[in-house]
């Protein structure tokens, strides 16, 4: 092998282990929606299994992990998709400290779908 092809090689590993880490920080993509009494939260963790994902809240952080553990056989080529998702979002929930917050997840097609009650909100009006 020549030390082009070996320097390219090596360019294009040191090139993936970094996206594989950006996509670690930035994902997954989070969206947040407020229906009824409900906080809804849709998480997007593609080809993470459901036992593979685990959610916590704590006041009124959400912490969302995963951590494949299916064993790839073959030879790989190409691997872009991270193994690891560690991210914190701050909930839009005025939470007490000695309260407990607690939800509902389901997970379906890659996509966990989180709700999570809501005490009774009020108008404010503007004077």
């Amino acid at each position: 092998m020549s030390i082009g092809r070996y320097m390219a090689r090596e360019i294009a590993k040191e090139i993936d282990n970094r996206s594989r880490e950006f996509f670690e920080f930035v994902m997954p993509a989070v969206d947040m929606i407020q229906e009824n009494n409900e906080l809804v939260v849709i998480i997007d963790l593609p080809g993470f299994d459901k036992k593979d994902i685990d959610l916590k809240i704590n006041g009124n952080i959400l912490t969302i992990s995963a951590k494949r553990t299916r064993e790839i056989t073959g030879t790989v080529y190409q691997r872009h998709r991270p193994d690891r998702i560690e991210k914190k979002v701050v909930l839009p929930i005025s939470v007490k400290e000695d309260e407990k917050i607690t939800g509902k997840a389901t997970a379906a097609d890659g996509v966990v779908t989180l709700r999570i009650p809501m005490g009774p909100t009020t108008n404010i009006p503007i004077t």
